[in-house]
């Protein structure tokens, strides 16, 4: 069996917009496997990327209607807070997640905490408490580590010409947004069909 073709998504808990990412790509999961593409979701902090996205601030109204115009394309019920989430901790515990195998599952309750249940402010007692009801237990002392680590790999981001979420890294080309699943689903064989064409593995 070949290797999987690995996508990178770049993604922050705090967007709208990769909340609707998220569930609108759980769609397309028997697709994405049987063109032999696996996701690597890769948190990031939006707001160290793009300045407008300082966590408490007021989000404003037009921004706030675009999301919910695009959930609503999508078919993804979405409830835009008012305020851009301050939720850096949770993308923290979800690397310490993925080192645990436990990365979908965490992903899964840091996004409905934040767009179904209203977190708009998340310190390490609060991530911990998430991931706590997956019954994964993380050492406290891991937290600043990871966010260390969260933070390279936001700078990386940059590097990478990445300018906002969600993002699709196709190889070295960074595909912005999300579309409907009939397009998403073209972009995606498109890039499986050039990857095989030249032997490449996609991304690790």
């Amino acid at each position: 069996m070949s290797e999987p073709l690995r996508v990178r998504v770049h993604y922050d808990f705090a967007s709208s917009l990769c909340y609707v990412a998220h569930r609108a790509l759980a769609r397309l999961a028997a697709p994405l496997d049987a063109l032999g593409i696996e996701l690597v979701w890769t948190p990031l902090e939006l707001a160290r990327l793009v300045g407008p996205h300082r966590p408490g601030a007021a989000i404003d109204e037009l921004r706030r209607a675009n999301a919910a115009r695009v959930a609503a394309e999508l078919g993804v019920t979405l409830r835009v807070p008012r305020i851009w989430p301050d939720v850096a901790t949770l993308g923290a515990v979800a690397l310490l997640a993925d080192e645990r195998g436990r990365g979908a599952s965490f992903r899964e309750r840091a996004w409905s905490a934040v767009f179904e249940e209203g977190l708009v402010a998340a310190d390490a007692a609060d991530a911990l408490r998430l991931a706590r009801d997956l019954s994964l237990a993380l050492e406290p002392e891991a937290l600043a580590p990871a966010l260390q680590e969260l933070e390279r790999r936001t700078e990386t981001a940059r590097e990478e010409q990445v300018s906002g979420v969600p993002t699709f890294m196709f190889g070295s080309w960074p595909f912005g947004g999300i579309q409907t699943d009939e397009t998403m689903l073209r972009v995606f064989e498109r890039f499986a069909a050039k990857a095989r064409a030249t032997g490449s593995p996609g991304e690790a």
